[in-house]
């Protein structure tokens, strides 16, 4: 069995007491087989108390004020203090840590979620390196498409390596990676797979980042479009299973922000944002995407979907940066809640919370990540060419004062 992980993963460690938020309220935490099991064997005082704070009927803990009931006021597990960490359920060993599966392979990722996962994916600087090990075992899946999974792999290692050359504006290397999905959708849908390896060369031969870059300036629309484009995106969160009882309220505040003045408005603390940020804000709109295409897009050997599962990370990383820059603006409106960054510019704490806020809400739901693919299939603002222009949005004119020097 193969097991794939980026390079940072290892360096993880859980913060407990210190960590700014708990991964014990806000969902249901639900409880594997083999883990119930133990519980209803437990004897003792802390057993009975086991037995009294499950749903057995939903195999999960109850909940208190949004709390689970073995989350003490110190912000720590009950469990684990009182019975070990082999008692904990394997939702509370595994998280923050998610693993795809796949015949022969465990993908395994940090979820952005976590904020201390949050601050190694999005404080790396350097292009993430994906390691790989091998172990004893393997595990057989009925009808599993091998072909498919080969040329999905093949395509992903092609798109990680676009949206690593940096010597492209980032907004050139998510087009580039769109237009790449979408080609090879067409090839997938049409029973073309054979020609996969065509498309992919297409788009990561010599020159072709070049060509590309010139075909996307057609993708440049005026402020009020742009803006519409983003409020269009917004949308999504109104389609979306509320996890946690104040993000309906988090996303409002954020989009009375960020649009509220207008497009002229919008557009200068857009420019503002990203200019203090400088390549770090490159970086970390390389970071999120790198993030969403390792974790989902092999995925797409059990629906054909590739393409959706680009629209899904490139609109993520959207939102995620459009939040970040309203997070950015609150700070600094307010300096005395002032957290990271300086109140010049944003830090990785602005992108942080925008992240960890919208992973929470988004990857911890099936029905939210289905409610995602099906927005970006259906809605006018996910086809390609609205995406294009949502990426490209004052790269070309980067782009060509990067060439001049």
């Amino acid at each position: 069995m193969l097991y794939t992980f980026p390079h940072y993963y290892k360096d993880f460690h859980c913060i407990a007491g210190a960590c700014p938020d708990t991964c014990c309220a806000g969902w249901q935490i639900v409880i594997d087989d083999r883990t119930r099991a133990s519980y209803r064997r437990m004897k003792g005082p802390f057993g009975n108390r086991l037995r009294n704070s499950i749903d057995w009927k939903e195999s999960s803990f109850l909940q208190y004020d949004g709390r689970c009931a073995f989350l003490n006021e110190a912000g720590l597990c009950d469990i684990y203090g009182e019975a070990g960490k082999a008692y904990l359920c394997r939702t509370c060993r595994d998280y923050p840590r998610h693993i795809e599966e796949f015949e022969g392979c465990r993908e395994i990722s940090l979820s952005l979620s976590c904020p201390e996962a949050a601050r190694l994916i999005l404080g790396c600087r350097e292009p993430v390196r994906f390691l790989t090990r091998e172990r004893e075992g393997t595990e057989e899946y009925e009808a599993f498409d091998f072909f498919l999974y080969t040329k999905l792999g093949d395509a992903r290692d092609g798109i990680l390596r676009i949206l690593q050359d940096r010597n492209y504006p980032i907004g050139v290397r998510i087009g580039a990676v769109l237009a790449l999905a979408h080609d090879l959708q067409r090839r997938i849908a049409s029973g073309r797979l054979y020609e996969a390896d065509a498309v992919l060369a297409r788009y990561t031969g010599a020159g072709a980042m070049d060509r590309l870059m010139i075909r996307l300036k057609r993708y440049q629309a005026d402020e009020k479009t742009q803006m519409e484009q983003m409020q269009a995106l917004f949308g999504l969160f109104g389609r979306l299973e509320v996890l946690k009882a104040d993000w309906p309220a988090y996303v409002a505040e954020r989009k009375a922000i960020l649009y509220a003045a207008g497009p002229e408005a919008w557009s200068r603390q857009r420019r503002q944002c990203r200019s203090l940020a400088g390549e770090q804000w490159e970086i970390w709109l390389e970071q999120l995407m790198v993030y969403f295409v390792f974790t989902y897009f092999c995925g797409a050997v059990y629906d054909g979907n590739a393409y959706g599962k680009m629209k899904m990370a490139v609109v993520s990383t959207l939102l995620i940066g459009e939040l970040a820059v309203g997070v950015w603006r609150q700070r600094t409106q307010q300096p005395q809640q002032t957290q990271g960054g300086s109140l010049g510019g944003p830090g990785l704490s602005d992108l942080g919370e925008a992240a960890r806020r919208y992973s929470r809400e988004v990857e911890h739901s099936d029905q939210n990540l289905a409610a995602v693919e099906a927005f970006t299939a259906q809605e006018p603002c996910c086809g390609l060419e609205a995406l294009l222009m949502a990426v490209m949005s004052g790269t070309i004119e980067k782009a060509t004062e990067r060439n001049k020097t």
